[in-house]
């Protein structure tokens, strides 16, 4: 996977001011982090960690920092065990459920509970878009196209210039699928195992098909060439043997039997390989099961000769049989081009790619999707003149004038006013094939004007268009193929669909799961811890209700409240844990607060912990007082809370 737009290497972050502070080494670990540097990181998320010996200040963003320093470090195991550790003691934060839940999705076979994890950070956070992305990314990664498409969706709705879903929404216009597409993230098996097992399957096809191809063009040459028929037969049902020792052989190789039809079912073009295999066995069995005799001509050198060859040509159906065995793989190859340039919606893709074209994942994105559009043309190209060859006419070929504006329509509806100059610049190759497809359209079309009407254009100059249509388009194949050859020799991206990346980029902006988590003032901490009017709303089916909660059980260091309630409030949580908190200053009455959070019950201690997400605090207006008054009071006085009016 690709992400992240291009950056230069900034300033070193400097030592925090107080040491003994693990909110300011938490910090420090953000911006190591956003400067790509994981070691320094996890180095200064482990001092907030040790600094912050109740376990409770603020410590679950130390280990969100810590997991995702190890994550970066390709240290999977670790970076989960961190994120574990945070939930733990944040059971109602969003951050460290998207911490683990993107923890997790690293490790194979534990897809479920990435997803879960995921699930439970967009419920606890829907005005977040980074849940949601996550949500869609696992979604993509499962071929689940339409899922991912609603996730994406909805975190553009919060944050319209998150590239990471607008990239990958654009992936979900494609279809795509991700390289290993054959294993199933939900599987709980490694990935590894399966593509063993995948490359046996594929080799056991390659070597079944080049076996019987060159088999029977050896059974040909015997029998048709020197008569022996017989011989020939034998010769060519002992090929059938290797076959088995080449199945048995590869065989061997797949310990995973009972996820081979899954694989395939996921794996198109596998299944079509292994399909096309079985196929190419059966037709070689029939084929020398009928293998047509000869009859030889009178042993004269004259007459051998003399004699056409092959003497005796076999019949149409062994014909076919013979084709199957020796074209199966030039024909999957084949249809296999078309099949994934159609695949999917290009041109709303290209809409997505574009409107974040400075990100080096859309760039390399919009560039293979160009090279599918130029797929799909071709394909068209060569269907509008098939038809006109069977056909006999080449008055079918005018249709290849809805080409260019088809070329014209995508520049508009795709975007592409805004990087198409920049995509060509890095790749002349598809400047030449564009340039081609465009001749090669107005070619045939001209060839087709001139058929059709005959007296106005010369028939010669038709038939001239015509040959100059079919050799562009021949060229337009070579053209592709020296790119391809460029690419894989380069080991870059190439013209095709593989050559599509996912991102994970979240532009500018701080990544959820580094944000930190929200603070009390002194003021507010003694407020929950003296009150005895303490008033939890949350939503219920009949609509908002409140209920009064005798007090707060305590609050933890890092602002968390633990709330002694009724289990009207636990049933409430558990449909939606996002609640609200009331107190109002027990001493003076001059302030009240409001807590804003999610609420999980904690059975053990027989309490529901509240994680805050928003702080809003102000002023009663006295007698003397105007609210205005109160406001600039309140902003006083709430120090260290967090306002969100």
């Amino acid at each position: 996977m690709v992400s992240g737009p291009d950056r230069q290497d900034p300033d070193p972050v400097p030592s925090p001011a107080d040491p003994g502070d693990p909110r300011e080494w938490c910090a420090a670990a953000v911006a190591w982090l956003d400067r790509d540097q994981p070691e320094a990181a996890l180095e200064a998320a482990r001092h907030a960690v040790d600094r912050d010996p109740t376990a409770e200040a603020g410590a679950d963003w130390g280990y969100r920092l810590a997991s995702l320093a190890f994550e970066r470090l390709g240290r999977a195991a670790e970076a989960v065990a961190a994120a574990e550790e945070a939930v733990r003691l944040a059971p109602g934060s969003w951050a460290a459920r998207l911490r683990l839940g993107a923890a997790l999705r690293r490790v194979p076979g534990r897809w479920r509970e990435s997803s879960a994890q995921a699930a439970r950070a967009a419920r606890y956070a829907p005005g977040e878009p980074d849940p949601h992305v996550l949500v869609g990314d696992l979604a993509l990664l499962r071929g689940e196209h339409r899922r991912a498409e609603s996730a994406y969706r909805t975190a553009l709705r919060l944050a319209a210039d998150h590239p990471g879903a607008r990239i990958n929404l654009g992936l979900a216009f494609l279809r795509w699928e991700r390289p290993r597409g054959h294993h199933d993230p939900a599987w709980p098996i490694d990935p590894r195992e399966t593509g063993r097992a995948r490359h046996a399957l594929e080799m056991w096809s390659r070597q079944v098909r080049v076996l019987l191809a060159a088999v029977l063009v050896a059974v040909m040459v015997v029998a048709f060439g020197f008569g022996l028929t017989p011989e020939a037969r034998i010769g060519g049902a002992a090929a059938l043997l290797a076959v088995l020792a080449v199945t048995f052989g590869q065989g061997r190789r797949v310990r995973l039997w009972r996820y081979v039809l899954g694989m395939l079912v996921r794996d198109p073009w596998l299944g079509a390989s292994v399909s096309a295999t079985l196929a190419a066995v059966v037709a070689y069995t029939a084929a020398i099961v009928t293998l047509p005799p000869l009859v030889l001509p009178p042993p004269s050198l004259d007459s051998l000769l003399e004699a056409p060859w092959p003497p005796d040509p076999p019949g149409g159906v062994w014909a076919g049989l013979a084709a199957v065995v020796l074209l199966n793989g030039a024909a999957t190859l084949a249809l296999r081009v078309p099949v994934e340039a159609w695949r999917g919606r290009p041109v709303r893709a290209l809409a997505e790619f574009t409107a974040v074209h400075r990100d080096r994942t859309a760039r390399r994105n919009v560039n293979a999707t160009l090279w599918l559009l130029v797929g799909r043309a071709w394909s068209a190209l060569a269907v509008v003149a098939l038809a006109a060859g069977l056909l006999g006419a080449q008055g079918p070929a005018l249709l290849a004038l809805a080409v260019p504006p088809a070329l014209v329509w995508t520049r508009a509806r795709g975007g592409l006013a805004r990087c198409l100059d920049q995509v060509l610049a890095a790749d002349r190759w598809l400047v030449v094939a564009r340039t081609l497809l465009v001749a090669a359209s107005l070619a045939l079309a001209f060839a087709g004007a001139a058929a059709v009407a005959p007296l106005v254009l010369p028939a010669a100059l038709g038939e001239w268009a015509w040959w100059t249509g079919i050799t562009t388009l021949a060229a337009l194949v070579g053209v592709f193929a020296v790119r391809s050859a460029r690419a894989w020799w380069r080991g870059a991206p190439g013209p095709w669909r593989s050559a599509l990346a996912m991102c994970e980029s979240r532009g500018h902006r701080l990544p959820g799961d580094m944000r930190a988590p929200v603070g009390l003032s002194g003021e507010v901490r003694r407020a929950f811890t003296h009150a005895r009017e303490v008033v939890l709303a949350y939503a219920d089916p009949g609509g908002p209700r409140a209920l009064a909660v005798g007090a707060v059980s305590s609050v933890s260091a890092s602002g968390e409240l633990r709330l002694i309630a009724a289990d009207d409030a636990w049933e409430a949580a558990e449909r939606d844990p996002r609640v609200a908190v009331f107190v109002a200053d027990p001493l003076e009455r001059r302030f009240w607060v409001e807590v804003r959070g999610v609420a999980v019950g904690d059975a053990e201690a027989d309490v529901l912990r509240i994680t805050p997400e928003q702080v809003v605090v102000a002023e009663y207006p006295g007698r003397h007082q105007g609210r205005d008054q109160g406001r600039d009071r309140a902003r006083r006085l709430r120090g260290g809370a967090t306002r969100a009016e």
